[in-house]
Order: structure tokens, then sequence, then C-alpha cells
């Protein structure tokens, strides 16, 4: 280009800009009036009829709060469902990352309803530390559990969550020594990749092994009990987020495969009745225990949300009038404040109890009727951190289930997309760019450091109370806020750990 070019060169260029410029103003004019046409004749939302365009702000603003809330102006423990202080635990847990803190805490430990553990004069030192056997569950089936970690995995189906998701669970849950619960959602090859231990969900709709008209095909059941990994089989009779009300996938997350484990159409919502049409009653409920504990011979036992406390009393009278044999091998109790894809907010608010309250009413009920040594008690319900699982430990759980924790474990953020199939780390979307920034394999490591993290603080807490060993926690160990200025041992409100306490079977 010759010298005298440049000018000339310059000149048009500018002019080139100068009309991209009235273009790109134009077009913005032009969207402006449309939207300002739309809003001024429309007559569903007063605010943009009235103010018309600037309107529209109001419903970006109300969007972008809740992340603005989360990352600057909540403070680390007040936010829900799970605070910032809470989150990063298990972050740098699932990293292996330093989890110590300075300065003291910023928990306010005056609240009533908050958890103090009583620390011992002569803590267990580390060298006295004992190393718990598996716990046996279902001692009397033809093929009995003994599950080796009292930290495992609950029910996330195949469809809430995506592909590479499970696949780093079931990769994770096997180098941590713990089970992988299926959820409702069917057994796909994708939970048995990894070789974890599989506790095989049965929900309302029995996906994975039912017929085609809803019903249980003994066959398929059978199919699915032939895998080794299939350690146990749970009925679901409610979750936490949604007691009386059944799964709920959007059609958007209906995958073929999806659709095919679960024997339902492509891309329509996948609903599943809000009860079992064959469990209208306890007896019911025990016998079909009996049924699928016969076609497995696998440890059978069933799910629930705890409400009606009356109807615990009749569960427990009609197991003690029965063959010890027929009673369930556990029962899993899940929180009212359970998580969850999708719900109504109506269940998610106002329905069922906390685990706080229904926890403990269990294991006692279990107790009075001389049922506990034979039933096992999982606990499950926003039970993350070491502190909670602790807790659960001390009123009489022998198993805790987490969900929500292990999703924070792959990555979570919150972000509350769960049930959009727009998560945007790749964790509940089956979108194959969204969950390209999900690697199994890196994930399924931090899955096994959450684990392993969180078992050796509980022991922390154990051998400073004086156990040896987080199974002998008891409520003596553990107090509650019950006034500012007061705590009392949960042995005062509830009934003590009765003795001789449960047992930690041999494998």
């Amino acid at each position: 280009m010759l010298t005298s070019d440049i000018p000339n060169f310059v000149t048009t260029f500018l002019t080139m800009m100068a009309a991209l410029f009235v273009f790109v103003v134009g077009i913005g004019v032009l969207i402006i009036g449309v939207f300002y046409l739309i809003d001024i004749t429309q007559t569903q939302h007063a605010i943009r009829r009235n103010f018309p365009v600037i309107g529209r702000l109001r419903y970006w603003l109300e969007h972008l709060g809740v992340f603005f809330r989360q990352y600057f102006f909540a403070l680390d423990r007040e936010e829900m469902p799970f605070n910032r202080a809470q989150r990063s635990w298990v972050y740098e847990a699932a990293k292996n990352l330093d989890n110590t803190r300075p300065f003291g805490s910023t928990r306010n430990l005056r609240l009533p309803g908050t958890i103090l553990f009583a620390n011992a004069a002569f803590p267990t030192l580390e060298t006295e530390s004992a190393v718990a056997a598996p716990l046996i569950i279902g001692p009397d089936c033809p093929q009995p559990y003994a599950a080796p970690s009292f930290f495992n995995i609950s029910a996330m189906s195949y469809g809430a969550i995506s592909q590479p998701a499970v696949r780093a669970l079931s990769a994770g849950a096997q180098q941590a020594g713990c089970w992988l619960n299926t959820g409702e959602g069917g057994l796909s090859p994708y939970h048995l990749e990894g070789g974890a231990d599989i506790v095989f969900q049965i929900g309302t709709a029995k996906y994975g092994v039912c017929d085609d008209e809803g019903n249980l095909d003994e066959n398929k059941l059978r199919e699915v009990a032939a895998h080794p990994q299939v350690r146990m089989i749970e009925i679901k009779l409610s979750q936490g987020a949604k007691p009386g009300k059944g799964g709920i996938l959007p059609g958007a997350k209906v995958t073929p495969e999806i659709a095919a484990i679960r024997n339902i159409p492509v891309g329509q919502d996948s609903r599943s009745p809000n009860r079992h049409r064959d469990i209208a009653d306890t007896a019911a409920l025990l016998d079909f225990v009996v049924r699928i504990r016969t076609i497995t011979g696998k440890p059978t036992g069933f799910k629930l949300v705890l409400g009606n406390l009356g109807w615990f009393d009749t569960l427990c009278r009609e197991i003690a009038n029965r063959d010890l044999a027929e009673a369930p091998d556990f029962i899993t109790v899940d929180s009212a404040d359970g998580g969850t894809g999708a719900a109504p907010m109506s269940l998610l608010d106002y329905v069922g109890l906390p685990i706080q309250e229904s926890l403990p009413l269990v294991v006692d009920k279990l107790y009075e009727y001389g049922l506990r040594e034979r039933i096992r008690v999982i606990a499950s319900g926003k039970l993350i951190n070491p502190g909670e699982v602790a807790w659960a430990l001390c009123v009489g759980a022998d198993f805790i289930n987490s969900a929500r924790g292990f999703l924070f474990a792959l990555g979570c953020i919150q972000s509350m997309k769960c049930d959009k199939n727009t998560c945007p780390t790749g964790i509940t979307t089956h979108n194959p760019r969204l969950q390209r920034g999900l690697d199994p394999m890196d994930k399924a490591e931090r899955v096994r450091h959450y684990v392993e993290n969180l078992r050796h603080e509980v022991g922390i807490i154990a051998h400073s109370c004086g156990a040896a060993d987080p199974r002998h926690l008891r409520r003596e160990h553990c107090r509650i806020v019950v006034n500012p200025s007061c705590s009392i041992p949960l042995d005062e409100l509830y009934l003590p750990t009765p003795k001789p306490t449960r047992k930690v079977d041999a494998a």
C-alpha cells in the first residue's frame, strides 16, 4: 500500500465503522420499539404495561438477584437451603484441601436447636481408636450385606442426574468403600460401571422392574438382583421434599436411553404415582417387603418421611405380631427438608417432619417394641457436614445417606436449575455441551475424598467425646441448646440410649 493511499483507507474504514454504528443503533431502536408496542398493548403484566421496556428489567434483576445474594450479599451461615460455610466444607473436603480455620467459630452457638458435642475430660488417643467391622444388614437373608461405611450416597436417579455424574459417583463410591443408591429411575449400566455396591430403589412407578401396565415384573426384578453389585433393595414410600407425591422428571430430560430403562415414552414428562398402588396399608407394606426379599434373596427395607406418628406405632405392632423374619431389614428415615430435582413448594415447605424430630422418634419406637436390633436405621436429609452426621449417630442411626453433599462434591454451585436441563456444571442436565465440563474420573476422586474426609472428621468428634469409633457415639455425647444460656444432653431430651447398645457385627 502506498503512503498516499493511507488517508483514503482510514477514511473508508471510519465511514464503514460509522455506518455499522448507525446500523447497530437503528436495530437497537427498532427492537426497543417492538418491545414498547408489545408491552403497551399486552394485558397480562401490569408493570410492563405501565412502564414499557424498562419494566422488563424487573425480571432480569430478579433472576440475577439469586446469584448476587449467593456471592456478594449473603453471610456465610445465612443462605438456604445450604449456606456458604456448609458448601465450602464439602468443596474443600472433596478437593482434599486443608479444612482448618483461624480466629474462632463463625457459628452462633447460642441459638435454640444448636447442636454441641460434650468433649470428654480425657479424650480417646488416636492410637486407641478402633476400626469398626462392617455392620450386617439382613443377617437372616440368603445374601446379607456387610456394609463397610456409615456414610453413603443417597438416592439420585439416572435421569435426574446425568450420565457422567452417575459414572463419577459409581467410581468414587467404589474407591471410598461406600454404597450408591440408584434412586427410583432404574438400574443403568453407569451405576454398575464403577464397581460400587448398589442399593436398588423401587419407586412408586417401579421403573426398571415394571411391566407395560406399571405393575411389578418379577422376572425383571430377578435380573436386577442377579447383579452381584446389587446388595440391597429399598422400597420408596416417600421422600423428603415431596411426601405424598411421586417423582417428576421433565420431558426434556427423558432421552431414548432413559426412556428404555424406565419403560416410558421418549420426551414426555415422567410422573410417578403418589404411592404404590399395591401397598394400601401396613399389612400390605410388610407383605411387599417379604415378597421382594423372597424374589431377590437380598436385604429389603423401605424409605419414608415420617408424618403420622400414630401410624408408626401401628407399623411396629404389626411387625411385633408377626414372625420377626417378616420385618424390614432397614428403614431409611428422610427429612422433610430433603432434596429433589422438582417438587411443589406446598410440599417442600409444609409437609412432613424434619429429621431432627423424626429420627429419634423412629429409633425410640423400635426400641420400645423390641425391634431395634433386628432393623437397621438409615438417616437421610441435609446431613452433609461432619457435625450433622455425628449428631445422627448419637441419636441412634446406623448409617447416614447424603445426596446433595455428593452433588457439591461433583461441583454443584447451587444454581437451582436442577429441573431445567440447563445445569451449568453438567450434573443434572442431558445437554452434551454442558456435560462435557464434568470429567467422571476427576470427580470420582472428589467423591472419594469427600467420603474419606467426612468419616475422618466424624472420627475426630468421636475421639473428642471419648468414643473410640464413630459408631460408639451415644446421646449423652451430644447436647442441644434450649435457650441462649443453657443446653441439655440429648439423653434428657429423649430417652437415653438403651443398654446393651447396638452391636457392630463382624463381616
